[in-house]
């Protein structure tokens, strides 16, 4: 893989999504990243973006910044089912590439992302800001002591209000749809808590007229016996929370993308396996977690996986299957095997 020292890892943004905005907002302090191009096929809007956030180049084509000498690395927040062909275009130009979740639309192209990356000696990560969280860390941490024991039921949800059909997540052309949006981080927070991919997923789900999911709810079956259930939905309140149940206690908590006095980073952890069961709270550091996990990518690039706080390229394929057959279920009303 191509490395670089640990100086400024400067970072272009392809296209002007709202996300995109808050990926400027969190990483404008850090010592470790700068953003210093973005490229818009709408040049009035490229234009007002760079203003609002402090960009100094502005490139009228996604081509252009994936020329750019001056970048080291791409952040590709756009619409899901142009993840893959400009995460590859961007490796293929030897950036190194953070592109939101998820991954891609299908586990073929996610392979070929990782395929392209390494062909090009680049750094591919799939953007997961809660999983660069002290919070996170530190549920992993208490994980990996066996605080619960070993764990044995897992509840994760994630939903929020969407009505506005002209919203692009509610576009099939676009890969729209809850499960791709918010269902591919209790996805993928289970992933981190089994350590392994699922077998067999069972799944239902509510449709829009567009097509696309508006609430979904999956039981997952792994290898190891450890069994979950995800939710998500545009037709709740806002929530994200999960419950790990493990064989000598529990841990209740949420999994916030950034976390402050409104959104506290705490762990409700349990010891013991009865009504008794001793509960203790633990509250970590708030943070940014755009910030947090720029950082931590810019740490990748520089040292390795080894210093990649996120997602490793087999949870991200792992994932990207997940969702498959997740969707698969949810269309048929039968359960499906996850496929290898």
């Amino acid at each position: 893989m191509t490395s670089i020292t640990p100086r400024i890892l400067r970072i272009g943004i392809l296209g002007a999504a709202k996300i995109a905005r808050s990926f400027c907002d969190g990483v404008r302090p850090s010592r470790k990243v700068t953003v210093t191009a973005v490229a818009s096929r709408d040049a009035e809007k490229g234009r007002a973006f760079a203003k609002d956030t402090g960009i100094p180049q502005v490139h009228a084509t996604y081509e252009a910044l994936l020329a750019d000498p001056a970048i080291d690395a791409i952040y590709n927040p756009l619409p899901n089912n142009l993840h893959a062909q400009w995460s590859i275009r961007a490796a293929e130009a030897g950036k190194h590439v953070l592109c939101e979740k998820p991954l891609a639309t299908s586990a073929a192209d996610a392979r070929a992302m990782f395929d392209a990356a390494r062909r090009s000696g680049v750094y591919l990560a799939e953007a997961y800001p809660y999983r660069a969280q002290p919070q996170t860390l530190k549920m992993r941490e208490l994980l990996a002591a066996k605080a619960i024991g070993h764990p044995q039921v897992v509840q994760a949800a994630f939903g929020f209000p969407l009505t506005d059909m002209a919203n692009i997540r509610m576009d099939p052309a676009l890969a729209g749809g809850v499960l791709m949006d918010a269902g591919c981080y209790p996805v993928s927070l289970v992933r981190m808590i089994a350590g392994e991919r699922p077998r067999r997923v069972h799944a239902m789900a509510k449709w829009a007229t567009s097509g696309v999911d508006l609430s979904l709810l999956a039981s997952l079956e792994f290898p190891s016996g450890l069994l979950a259930q995800i939710s998500c939905s545009f037709a709740t309140l806002r929530h994200r929370h999960a419950f790990i149940a493990g064989d000598a206690g529990s841990i209740d908590t949420t999994y916030f993308n950034d976390t402050s006095a409104a959104f506290p980073p705490l762990l409700q952890v349990r010891r013991g396996s009865g009504w008794d069961a001793k509960q203790k709270t633990i509250e970590t550091a708030a943070t940014n977690g755009f910030l947090a996990e720029a950082e931590s990518f810019h740490d990748l690039v520089a040292r390795g996986w080894d210093a990649w706080t996120g997602v490793s390229p087999e949870e991200s394929i792992d994932i990207a299957l997940t969702l498959e057959a997740i969707y698969a279920s949810a269309r048929s009303g039968s359960a499906v095997d996850v496929a290898a």
